[in-house]
């Protein structure tokens, strides 16, 4: 994920992600794992940006990977979470420490923002859906839905939400195929760039996924995401998403029938507690379906959507689902982490 670039600062910079191997800390590393996160000084194009490494992917071909050595992934971190923090207050109030009042929103002289209100209601879960008719240049609708959630606020299984297919078959009837391309496991070098939590809280998430969606409204589509969570002392967190660029094609699943390519040019959703049990949620998403196809006959499917992922989401932290899965998920959650902290105080 890259923004802010001329044509050739971007040629430029895929000319640079091979020279990475001259480096021997991150040969080393590499030789270590097929993923790895590293922040050392080989691969910075410009501001405060990580740098991945990936080698020996299993989303590449044995003739891609014969073609391609190292492969730098450049996400600049300040750059997204100040388009977060721009459209999402609680987002914002979530990553500046800041309480969020009620009718709070964004103030930017520079760009003042015009939004157009879709929905409002007392009634829950969702009971605001806004819309921006483009955003950042881009001529796509970004909507913004604000919801009030029963239950614990538990951001690592909202994420299954997205990236789990089973989880995220409850609510959407298009998806085909959903999955984590890459999982970056040592996020150490990435909390180190981004400060220790001093401004966006702990990276406790971060990878790659697919998404694949069944043949509906339009012809199926593909998408290719760099997503993350970060986790906030408050027990807040935001979950976070954007598309890969088309240079990076190549990371794309082998073997396969490509699609057309939909692009979620933004997504976010901010969780914060909002009492002892319970949570508010801001769900940012600006959705390019591609193809040609105008917004205003997707715009509609969208929301449709979005809203069926909050009732579900409702209806499985606030217990009313049969199946108890977040009550397993927590459990199962709380072992693990006892088994790891026993293994740590053994002697």
């Amino acid at each position: 994920y890259r923004e802010g670039k001329t044509n050739q600062q971007r040629q430029s910079t895929k000319r640079k992600a091979p020279t990475m191997k001259s480096t021997s800390s991150i040969l080393a590393a590499a030789a270590a794992a097929s993923l790895v996160v590293t922040t050392a000084n080989a691969y910075v194009p410009s501001g405060n940006v990580v740098p991945f490494l990936i080698k020996g992917s299993r989303a590449m071909s044995t003739a891609q990977q014969e073609q391609t050595d190292d492969v730098g992934v450049a996400f600049d971190y300040d750059r997204l979470f100040e388009k977060v923090k721009e459209v999402s207050p609680l987002a914002r109030a979530t990553m500046d420490g800041d309480r969020l009042q009620q009718g709070d929103d964004v103030s930017n002289k520079r760009r003042p923002l015009k939004w157009k209100t879709v929905e409002k209601r007392k009634a829950g879960p969702v009971t605001q859906i806004e819309k921006l008719e483009s955003y950042n240049g881009i001529k796509a609708p970004l909507l913004r839905f604000r919801a009030e959630i029963s239950g614990p606020c538990v951001g690592e299984y909202f994420g299954k939400y997205i990236l789990d297919l089973n989880t995220r078959k409850k609510w959407d009837s298009q998806i085909a195929n959903v999955y984590e391309l890459h999982n970056f496991n040592d996020l150490d070098p990435v909390n180190i760039a981004m400060g220790f939590g001093r401004h966006y809280g702990d990276v406790t998430q971060m990878g790659i996924g697919y998404a694949q969606t069944k043949a509906g409204v339009v012809s199926p589509r593909e998408q290719m995401f760099l997503y993350g969570m970060q986790e906030f002392p408050t027990g807040a967190c935001v979950l976070w998403g954007a598309e890969m660029e088309d240079e990076y094609n190549f990371l794309l699943p082998p073997n396969e029938k490509r699609h057309t390519r939909a692009k979620s040019h933004l997504f976010s959703a901010a969780l914060a507690p909002s009492g002892p049990d319970s949570f508010d949620v801001e769900y940012i998403v600006q959705l390019e379906i591609g193809g040609g196809v105008p917004s205003f006959l997707t715009t509609p499917v969208v929301i449709d959507t979005v809203k069926k992922l909050f009732k579900t989401a409702q209806a499985e932290y606030g217990g009313s689902d049969d199946d108890g899965v977040l009550e397993s998920f927590i459990a199962e959650k709380l072992k693990n982490e006892n088994v790891a902290e026993s293994l740590l105080m053994t002697p």
